[in-house]
């Protein structure tokens, strides 16, 4: 195995400890739409908050419409290091929209206790998606080095 592409599981606990990410989904005409988002992840569901907290200019994302018209999509988490090539690493996670309601109250909980500004849950929902399959390498072999991207 190459020592540079991370397992499933190293990948994933990446993702699960990462604290944002550009979720990228498809839009019928124009092609692919990506954005930053942050998220919280339970064994192989993610949640995406649909939120109140940053000013929009419409209650209805494009993202939603994308997911409700192909429901795949890819989030990738990375961290940078400018000055330290040997701390860079990235996980690209294919997902696929679900609907699973008895999921929600769990994740919309995590980004609650993940993030300060959800404590009171001030988002609108939450997009669940499956885990279909994880990538991912790192400038080194070993460890997760530092997991914070602000570090």
């Amino acid at each position: 195995m190459d020592p540079m592409k991370l397992t499933e599981e190293d990948a994933l606990a990446r993702l699960t400890a990462h604290d944002h990410a550009v979720l990228s989904t498809l839009h019928p005409q124009r092609g692919i739409d990506s954005v930053p988002v942050v998220y919280a992840v339970s064994g192989r569901l993610l949640a995406v908050p649909i939120d109140t907290v940053k000013p929009k200019s419409s209650t209805r994302l494009r993202r939603q419409d994308n997911v409700d018209a192909d429901p795949r999509a890819t989030l990738l988490a990375d961290q940078w290091d400018r000055d330290d090539w040997s701390r860079l690493w990235w996980v690209r996670a294919h997902l696929e929209r679900v609907h699973d309601d008895l999921a929600v109250p769990a994740l919309s909980a995590a980004l609650a206790a993940r993030y300060r500004q959800y404590r009171d849950q001030p988002f609108e929902s939450v997009m669940v998606f499956r885990i279909v399959a994880l990538y991912g390498w790192a400038a080194t072999g070993t460890g997760y080095g530092d997991l914070n991207p602000r570090g």
